[in-house]
């Protein structure tokens, strides 16, 4: 008792002493502490002033840094620092990669995740403005990571920006609405830049819905962006592409009452540059209508285009034109010469998109080997442009996960380092042991969790091979001998008959239509509250003539009570039933219908068709894979495989 009691008022006494201690250096810092602040600070503020020139500038800054070492404040170092490399950044760029590079080190060093973060970002900005997009999208990734791990929520929100508008020059519209998707999670009420973070996402999101043909939801987006956008300019461009969907939605008038009151602005705030796109929207609006008006407008922002000089710009009107002559017979020719120079501008230009839109003109406005070679010119543009944008996505993808594997890898490193600290520490007191073993524990805890996230993310990308092996089978299996006959139909028949043009033209439309639907069938899955609604949309688009698909029920289950991952794999099962009824089943009638029982969900499918054998189910229809998703769910699945007395299909699975 007596050894207990010395042991208690020992260890007291040691806290007590060191309390009083900490207080009084606590106290004596903190004076000088606000003093080197306050002088650090208020060069730092004199460096913002616009009336300085950029040497001036970094007077101050450098004078910040003198005064910082001085007071040996770490934070207010690597403060001073990265103004200075705010700086370079946009007044000293031919002599910034040093600075942006010395200060990353210096970051590093001082193990200050902030910092870190800030060289990051400070790096990305630099190459994104180089055009080395691939190395700026290392450090806007890495940046990002840093700024979640200090809980600076408004420069991720920055970070996932940047990375966004790179996605955007590469076309990769799937990855940028994920990116802003998760912007939209860490913008905060109380960040200063609230309306501009809010305007620039969603209008993001409206640009990326647009470009991957989801035109109600990129409305949605634009408007919501409207709600925040306070820059005059900015918010006559976003009425620009809310008319433009309109437009694209068969809502030529809606889309007229908005141009045409921009057109006639005599706002001195309206910039020049809006002018010749507002023209040609009108004029897109009013070819919808088949109105004559068309042309002036087409004709109007041609001439807006070459007062500017603007060569990118002239080749979407040289465009518009070819499209509007091509719906009149008698001015085709038209329509050949100003696809012709959309080609040749597009070509000088070196961008893919607009020269396969006027290849596309060209094709249908020329005739015979002419025609035919314009077509063959097209495919084997679409093709290499489909295998840029695959690497462009296989890019980011790689640079996510390279940088998943060093955070692991550093991680690895620093529990490595722990165990050298515990070693050290084992030596010296008990006490001190059992607290680094303590945290020894945490630190193996956080690398289990995080080797099983990693090893989830590699599971992922193998599967997303698995994803590409079988899209190539489609398309292979699907578009590969439609695109051959096309190819050979244009090669061997006349094409100035029209007959055989529409032939032609109809194949064409049946081979995009099969593409849409394979891209339809591996598209990102939403699981958000919009579930319901895509999985309906998602049934709903196998009914056709010739078979009919009834939804019984499906308001009974509450899907906002059900995991993400139970979502993906209800909404696969039943495309995966789907797809096999439209290949194999030669059915009319198809019944899925939906029961909430208990804490159970029961799904019931049948179908009118010739049924399927045993062997089929395990061979070739893939439903043994149904059976493993469902068992991953603790549900159960059964078959009525009865030949010639349809399908029937019972799924079960708990909430």
């Amino acid at each position: 008792m007596k050894c207990n009691r010395f042991y208690s008022l020992f260890f007291a006494s040691i806290f007590l002493v060191c309390m009083v201690s900490c207080t009084q250096n606590k106290s004596r810092i903190s004076n000088a502490t606000k003093l080197a602040i306050s002088e650090v600070n208020q060069c730092l503020e004199q460096a913002q002033s616009d009336s300085l020139s950029p040497k001036q500038k970094l007077e101050f800054i450098r004078k910040s840094q003198i005064l910082a070492k001085k007071a040996s404040i770490d934070s207010l170092i690597l403060k001073a620092y990265n103004k200075e490399a705010e700086l370079y950044n946009y007044a000293f760029p031919d002599s910034a990669l040093t600075v942006l590079k010395d200060f990353e080190k210096l970051a590093i060093a001082k193990k200050d995740t902030l910092y870190i973060a800030h060289s990051y970002l400070n790096l990305g900005e630099y190459y994104f403005y180089l055009k080395q997009n691939n190395t700026a999208l290392t450090y806007f990734n890495k940046s990002n990571v840093e700024f979640k791990n200090s809980k600076d929520s408004s420069n991720v929100v920055y970070s996932l920006l940047m990375i966004s508008s790179i996605l955007k020059e590469k076309s990769d519209y799937y990855d940028m609405e994920a990116v802003n998707t998760e912007a939209l999670r860490y913008i905060s009420p109380t960040d200063k830049n609230l309306k501009y973070n809010y305007g620039c996402v969603y209008n993001n999101l409206g640009i990326a819905l647009k470009q991957t043909f989801d035109y109600k939801k990129s409305l949605e987006y634009y408007k919501k962006a409207r709600r925040y956008v306070t820059d005059a300019n900015a918010l006559i461009m976003l009425e620009n592409n809310i008319a433009v969907i309109y437009t694209l939605l068969n809502q030529p008038q809606k889309s007229l009452d908005i141009l045409l009151r921009l057109d006639q602005s005599k706002s001195n705030t309206k910039i020049a540059a809006i002018n010749a796109p507002i023209a040609n929207n009108i004029g897109l609006a009013y070819l919808k209508m088949n109105d004559p008006r068309s042309l002036d407008y087409f004709l109007k922002g041609l001439r807006i285009r070459q007062e500017e000089k603007n060569n990118y710009g002239l080749i979407d009107c040289y465009a518009h034109l070819a499209n509007y002559y091509q719906t009149n017979a008698k001015t085709i020719a038209l329509a050949k010469k100003y696809a012709l120079k959309s080609y040749t501008e597009a070509t000088k230009l070196g961008v893919t998109e607009e020269r396969l839109n006027a290849l596309k003109i060209l094709s249908t406005t020329s005739y015979g080997k002419e025609s035919s070679d314009y077509l063959k010119s097209y495919f084997k543009l679409n093709d290499s442009l489909t295998v840029v944008k695959q690497k462009n996505k296989n890019q980011f993808a790689k640079i996510k996960y390279d940088f998943s594997v060093q955070m692991e890898q550093n991680l690895q490193l620093k529990t490595r380092e722990t165990e050298k600290d515990l070693n050290l520490a084992n030596s010296k007191n008990q006490v001190l042991v059992l607290i680094i073993l303590g945290i020894l524990s945490i630190g193996i805890t956080i690398f289990g969790i995080n080797y099983l996230k990693q090893k989830n993310k590699k599971e992922i990308l193998q599967e997303g091979y698995k994803t590409e092996t079988r899209i190539s089978k489609q398309l292979h299996d699907e578009l590969a001998n439609d695109v051959f006959h096309a190819m050979t139909f244009a090669e061997t028949q006349n094409l100035v008959d029209d007959t055989n043009k529409e032939i032609l033209l109809n194949n064409l439309e049946l081979i995009y239509k099969r593409t849409r639907n394979i891209s339809k069938e591996n598209s990102v899955i939403d699981t958000g509250i919009d579930f319901e609604l895509h999985l309906k949309e998602m049934m709903a688009d196998f009914s056709s003539n010739e078979v009919n698909v009834l939804i019984n029920g499906i308001e009974s289950v509450p899907f906002a009570m059900m995991e993400s991952t139970k979502k993906v794999i209800v909404y696969r099962v039943l495309q995966e039933l789907l797809v096999n009824m439209k290949k194999h089943s030669q059915s009319s009638i198809v019944a899925i219908s939906f029961k909430k029982i208990a804490q159970n969900i029961h799904i019931e499918y049948s179908d009118n068709g010739i049924g399927i054998t045993q062997n089929k189910i395990i061979l070739k229809n893939g439903l043994q894979n149904m059976e493993n998703r469902i068992a991953n769910l603790n549900g159960s699945i059964n078959f009525d495989i009865t030949p010639g007395k349809g399908f029937k299909v019972s799924i079960s699975f708990p909430i």
